[in-house]
């Protein structure tokens, strides 16, 4: 473990350099290889084409561009991003699971700014790789516990009074390999399993209510209709609260890695809740102790034990600018952005430090901060002066609870957890203007 001492408070500072101590030589050298490709990132990856401003495109001049017709509104008829953002992509990390049809790809946060993911930057999390399910052929069955037996098409669901609303979804194992010290070097890889879009579909109280859910049902065992059958117990006040039966997000159609035709949204809960390709609904008295809530999706604990049903995602916040991709590209002022969220509510408050904690300011939230949605903020007034600095950011929300520090969640949970890491996150600006992960002992 590479190890300086702090100007900003006492202890060690752990670093996200490839020579500390990890599982096996095989994941050491695969951290080295990641933290080479962060670097690339930084350096070169999401550089422009070409360094240097022409001199025959700058004003007075009248540009290249403005001298040739363009294509025709009929050349692409999706529409896509320009050439010069071909490198804001979701990532993947080869080495987290077996195979890429169980695994995960990340969300570019650096790259976006709002509130709102694109559809083609919203993280992937499967256990099946995708499905693609033919809608014709699609049906939602809800049964078990209730007076009416239901099966639904794909346009039975359309034909409902439809609701749109904007929320988080995040995977419960964001940031997890976090959780022994600061190991990837980049904000799409150490809190990219995020994203936010609106969401259109039906309110699932509204399907229960046509099936007549039985007075002692307490529970829905959801699943999907992938290769994997992916399936969730869900407690049945949240089934009735803001859960929703999907087809659209952000004005379309899913997209086939998000579940289309239709997918379960669960409000503020962790993403492995959220089962795609939505195909079965039991109504129950009891949970199912399915595997995805026994064997994964727990929190282990020092003594071995591991928590059950711990579904709320914490408050959370990020500093997305500056951060390893986005290294400083000269002193002066800055203006620091991130984004908070949190699975209890809205955003009251998101504060910044450039210090390594001796000293917070109250950044700025942009509108609008809704529910269990991301939220912007930015702090205005800083500058660097070239000399290393420590950013954190720490958000709190409506109920009152601050994100943490890592040293707290240790305290309670040890070092070989996995999910739910909320963790107060900290990038060092190195004189270079380079920016890294590291972690304030």
């Amino acid at each position: 473990m590479k190890k300086t001492k702090s100007p900003a408070k006492p202890g060690n500072i752990q670093t996200s350099s490839m020579d500390q101590p990890t599982d096996s030589g095989r994941r050491k050298a695969l951290l080295a290889g990641l933290g080479a490709a962060g670097g690339a990132a930084a350096a070169g990856l999401i550089a422009p084409a070409r360094a240097l401003a022409d001199p025959a495109n700058l004003p007075p001049n009248v540009a290249e561009w403005s001298q040739v017709l363009g294509r025709g509104v009929d050349a692409m008829p999706y529409g896509m991003p320009s050439k010069f953002e071909s490198t804001v992509v979701r990532r993947y990390v080869d080495w987290l699971t077996a195979t890429p049809e169980s695994s995960i790809n990340f969300t570019p946060l650096y790259a976006l700014d709002g509130m709102v993911t694109p559809n083609g930057l919203c993280f992937e999390r499967h256990h099946g790789g995708v499905a693609e399910v033919i809608p014709d052929d699609y049906r939602l069955m809800i049964h078990g516990m209730v007076d009416r037996p239901l099966v639904y098409t794909y346009q039975d669901l359309k034909r409902f009074p439809p609701q749109s609303r904007f929320f988080f979804l995040e995977c419960a194992a964001n940031g997890g390999m976090e959780w022994r010290g600061a190991q990837l070097n980049g904000v799409q890889f150490t809190h990219g399993m995020v994203h936010c879009v609106q969401y259109t579909g039906v309110p699932l109280r509204t399907l229960l209510e046509e099936a007549g859910v039985k007075p002692k049902a307490k529970w829905l065992l959801v699943e999907g209709g992938d290769s994997a059958g992916m399936n969730r117990s869900l407690p049945m006040d949240k089934a009735l609260d803001d859960c929703m039966v999907v087809y659209s997000m952000n004005g379309e159609r899913l997209r086939a890695e998000q579940g289309y035709p239709i997918r379960l949204v669960v409000p503020g809960f962790e993403g492995n809740m959220w089962v795609k390709w939505l195909r079965r609904i039991e109504v129950g008295d009891g949970a199912w102790m399915a595997r995805e809530e026994t064997s994964k999706y727990t929190d282990l604990m020092p003594d071995g034990r591991a928590r059950r049903f711990t579904w709320e995602m914490d408050a959370k916040s990020v500093i997305t600018s500056p951060c390893p991709e986005l290294p400083c590209k000269q002193k002066g002022p800055q203006v620091i952005k991130g984004l908070a969220w949190s699975g209890r509510g809205k955003i009251a408050r998101v504060d910044v430090t450039v210090d390594g904690g001796r000293n917070w300011h109250q950044a700025r939230l942009e509108e609008p901060i809704l529910s269990k949605c991301l939220t912007r903020f930015y702090l205005d007034g800083w500058s660097w002066d070239g000399n290393p600095a420590y950013l954190q950011s720490r958000a709190i929300d409506e109920t009152g609870y601050v994100q943490p520090e890592m040293a707290a969640l240790q305290a309670v949970r040890g070092v070989n957890s996995i999910y739910h890491n909320n963790a107060i996150q900290t990038w060092r600006i190195n004189p270079t203007g380079e920016v890294e992960n590291v972690r304030l002992a």
